[in-house]
C-alpha cells in the first residue's frame, strides 16, 4: 500500500499511540503541522477508504490497519524497483560510494550481513 506524505503524518501518529480519536489526531496535527480539523478529517477519511485505517464509533476511534513494518518494506520494494531494478546489491553499492564510513558503521554492517546468512 503506498502512502502520501499527509496520509503517513497520520500513521505515524496511529503507529506511536495506537488507537486515538479523530479529534485527537486532529489536535495533534495542527499543533504540529498547523493542519486544521477538516484537512486532518479528510486525510483520515482517504485512509480508511484505502483499508489503512478502521474508524469505529462512538468518538470516532481510529486504529491502524497496516503494520509500520510492512508499510516501510511495500515502500522499500517500490524504492528499489524504481530506482535500482530491484537490486539491493545496486542500492547497497549507491550507499557506499557517498558515504564515508566510520570503523565502527563499517562493523556493524558486515554484522548484519553475517547475521543475515
Amino acid at each position: 500500500m503506498k502512502f502520501y506524505d499527509s496520509e503517513l503524518k497520520v500513521m505515524d501518529l496511529l503507529w506511536q499511540k495506537g488507537e486515538l480519536s479523530a479529534k485527537q489526531i486532529a489536535d495533534a496535527l495542527n499543533q504540529t503541522i498547523g493542519w486544521n480539523k477538516n484537512t486532518s478529517y479528510t486525510v483520515i477519511k482517504k485512509l480508511v477508504d484505502k483499508g489503512a485505517v478502521r474508524r469505529t464509533d462512538p468518538g470516532f476511534l481510529c486504529t491502524a490497519l497496516i503494520g509500520q513494518e510492512s508499510a516501510r518494506q511495500s515502500a522499500l520494494t517500490e524504492f528499489l524497483d524504481k530506482f535500482y531494478q530491484g537490486s539491493v546489491g545496486l542500492l547497497f553499492a549507491s550507499l557506499l560510494a557517498r558515504e564515508n564510513l566510520s570503523p565502527e558503521e563499517t562493523a556493524q554492517l558486515r554484522s548484519m550481513i553475517e547475521d543475515k546468512k
